[in-house]
């Protein structure tokens, strides 16, 4: 085990790590349960131990730990990539992509597995895993949350001698791959994760929802990635509320993605210790929207399709009666994806202490700092041309 993360090499748990990708994996390797998954103060998961006397200091959280490792945990033994899509037009048109995901979720239930997937609770503001037994349940899945899941219950739920799908961010996925094999369940288990940007903060998801909730009242529905544009201007919103409801496209200035995509309020430890970008991954099959030229003129949806083991490759095999595939090298499926972590903002410090506040803080004083933090990352001899031009003037 490397402490590349952490250098403390006497630590007893995972509580005591500074930073972490809030995973959740911990929380149900630990046999004494005493560890508890919750958002620290800047709005992202991390683990506590609520009664400390109890650790008995086996090392099971920190084996599990995707943070704690330098290293993967699978050795990929193929790499083969298709674009894909489902044959089932409403299926695809519900999809942020192509459809693809749901109907590897399909595929499991039909095969009397159980899909442990992500779910938007309107009541707790927050995307949580959850087990899927049924289609209709599955049906939740449907849609990209860019918020990080709350794993701990849907992962407790998963009885480790049936068959299950499981979804989640790579970390995730790396985490939970660790644990299945140290329970000797690996072939229980099919894991799939996807081109990940990283996860925000939690606290900007709330101040999000409580503007929105101040415009609309309160909401009942929210959606992500919803394709009424087409599908390469799909960063939109969609949110009912008891007053009214709206629509937002990254497009037309919504704040949320904004802020996501322009990493202002990421988890550190994605934009420092991430190293499942492009085609580093511990999942048997990864999936994703495939930007680039292939498909720069459809609107419907493409999904990025690569399996990365055999038993991947069984799936993708399975598929070719519900979706339409057409293979191609692994550097076309992937083309626009991120290839290193994502940066931090220049003004990062003032929107956590945006964040923080207590006041609500409109669009205006919000794309003042959007203008900072263009004018931040021009080159410094312009910068310095600009400032000294004002000055003289």
């Amino acid at each position: 085990m490397s402490f590349k993360s952490q250098p403390n090499k006497f630590m007893r748990n995972t509580s005591e790590l500074e930073d972490c990708f809030g995973c959740g994996v911990c929380a149900i390797a630990c046999p004494k349960k005493i560890i508890s998954i919750r958002l620290s103060y800047e709005g992202f998961y991390k683990p506590e131990i609520v009664e400390h006397g109890k650790c008995i200091e086996c090392g099971a959280c920190m084996k599990v730990c995707s943070f704690l490792h330098e290293d993967i945990s699978l050795h990929k033994e193929i790499d083969s990539a298709w674009a894909a899509w489902s044959m089932d037009m409403e299926v695809r048109r519900k999809c942020s992509s192509g459809g693809v995901g749901f109907e590897i979720g399909k595929l499991a239930l039909d095969e009397d597995a159980q899909v442990c997937g992500v779910r938007y609770d309107i009541e707790k503001k927050r995307a949580e895993h959850f087990i899927a037994s049924t289609k209709e349940e599955l049906v939740q899945t449907v849609g990209s949350k860019y918020i990080q899941s709350y794993t701990v219950d849907g992962f407790k739920d998963i009885n480790l001698n049936k068959k299950y799908l499981v979804t989640g961010t790579p970390c995730q996925i790396d985490s939970f791959r660790r644990y299945i094999q140290m329970q000797h369940k690996e072939n229980n288990f099919v894991l799939m994760d996807f081109f990940c940007h990283g996860v925000p903060s939690m606290r900007m998801w709330n101040v999000y929802c409580r503007i929105a909730e101040y415009q609309l009242g309160k909401i009942s529905h929210t959606t992500w990635r919803n394709k009424w544009t087409g599908w390469h201007d799909s960063w939109a919103i969609n949110m009912i509320g008891s007053i009214c409801s709206r629509r937002t496209w990254l497009s037309k200035g919504d704040l949320f993605y904004k802020l996501y995509l322009g990493n202002f309020c990421m988890n550190k430890a994605c934009h420092k210790e991430c190293k499942y970008k492009y085609d580093n991954s511990a999942a048997d099959i990864r999936i994703g929207d495939m930007w680039g030229s292939t498909y720069e003129k459809n609107e419907d949806g493409v999904s990025a399709l690569i399996a990365f083991t055999n038993k991947g490759k069984a799936i993708v095999e399975k598929l070719q009666d519900r979706c339409e595939l057409e293979e191609y090298p692994f550097k076309v499926v992937a083309e626009g994806q991120m290839k290193k972590n994502c940066g931090v903002a220049y003004t990062n410090r003032i929107v956590r202490f945006m964040l923080h506040s207590n006041k609500i803080y409109n669009l205006q004083e919000w794309n003042r700092i959007f203008l900072l933090e263009k004018f931040l990352k021009l080159p410094k001899r312009i910068i310095k041309k600009i400032t000294t031009t004002l000055f003289l003037a």
